[in-house]
């Protein structure tokens, strides 16, 4: 476990802390059925990470990552006064369970989420979902670092997550879980980054404990998911047709028309696999002329845009195929 604070450079100021979930929680355990596990190859798999800069004022939202570790993006969130965790939870299964019915896949994110016995393809306790494990890190962040003020997340009754004030968010299969979670638990916002996926499933019509208005959701035109109509799909079925068209970023300023719904056809080569990695902070996302990435205002308005401020409603769009065979 290790704490830094940055004294030197573009960073000085901010707090990064890492800590494994195993050393956090005692309770802890390796599911190596479903790849879930602490080490492989000698590497450890279970340090979570979070950060903060004390620099800038707080808005007092924390950020869940489902996905690895981007401290470029964690830089960009501390930067807009977002607090922001990274937490080892089950997300490897995907190529090993095969999805039952149209619902499974939901399930399967759930229970990997919560620690809810709610899927027959998997058990994982409650210690070792992601909301307890958000939880465990959170407590040990707000013991480690007090100057962080890590505790305003934790509930009055000192069991658990603040999730109303909490950003839940990922990209691909970690937006997947992004949006199952928040179907069932309330939480602040959903940004789902190149996702939700789950073209086969039907969970993203389901009635939504997080109000529709906080799914915000970005993908590049050349992304599988988008080309392939799963993303239009999800979007669609989570009802973020209903608060603004589908706005393509690159000829267009924030407000975005208080969209949910953004995409980009920034030039990545015509490459696929760069054009899903092109909307998370990182190599494969494009940049102008001068060196910055493009999205810079398309990352803080997704994480920070006030959600009462919503577009125009519209129809869903014929052109996306809705219906997706089960996998074989």
């Amino acid at each position: 476990m290790t704490f830094q604070f940055a004294a030197h450079g573009e960073d000085a100021g901010r707090f990064k802390l890492t800590a494994r979930a195993s050393e956090l929680d005692p309770r802890a355990r390796e599911h190596p059925e479903i790849d879930f596990v602490f080490s492989k190859d000698g590497k450890p798999q279970d340090v979570q990470n979070a950060s903060v800069d004390p620099r800038v004022p707080m808005r007092g939202k924390l950020v869940v990552w489902l996905m690895g570790h981007n401290d470029a993006l964690f830089e960009r969130l501390n930067s807009y006064g977002l607090h922001a965790i990274q937490v080892h939870y089950a997300n490897k299964w995907f190529g090993i369970l095969k999805p039952e019915d149209r619902l499974a896949r939901g399930r399967v994110r759930l229970e990997a989420a919560t620690g809810r016995d709610v899927s027959a393809q998997l058990q994982i306790p409650q210690p070792d979902g992601m909301m307890e494990r958000a939880f465990q890190f959170v407590k040990w962040l707000d013991k480690e670092n007090p100057a962080g003020k890590w505790g305003q997340f934790i509930s009055g009754d000192g069991t658990g997550i603040r999730w109303d004030k909490v950003i839940i968010s990922g990209s691909s299969h970690g937006s997947t879980t992004a949006a199952r979670f928040a179907k069932e638990v309330a939480v602040d916002r959903v940004v789902m980054l190149c996702g939700p996926r789950d073209q086969e499933q039907d969970w993203q019509a389901l009635p939504s404990a997080t109000d529709p208005r906080r799914y915000f959701g970005f993908s590049h035109v050349l992304d599988g998911g988008w080309t392939g109509d799963h993303y239009c799909r999800s979007w669609e079925l989570l009802g973020m047709h209903e608060f603004g068209p589908i706005v393509t970023v690159d000829n267009a300023a924030p407000p975005y028309e208080n969209s949910r719904r953004l995409i980009s056809a920034a030039d990545v080569g015509g490459d696929a696999g760069k054009a899903h990695g092109a909307v998370t902070p990182g190599k494969s996302s494009p940049k102008a002329d001068d060196g910055t990435l493009l999205y810079e205002a398309v990352w803080k308005y997704l994480y920070t845009h006030p959600v009462e401020l919503v577009g125009q409603p519209g129809q869903p769009d014929p052109d996306c195929q809705k219906e997706h065979p089960l996998p074989r």
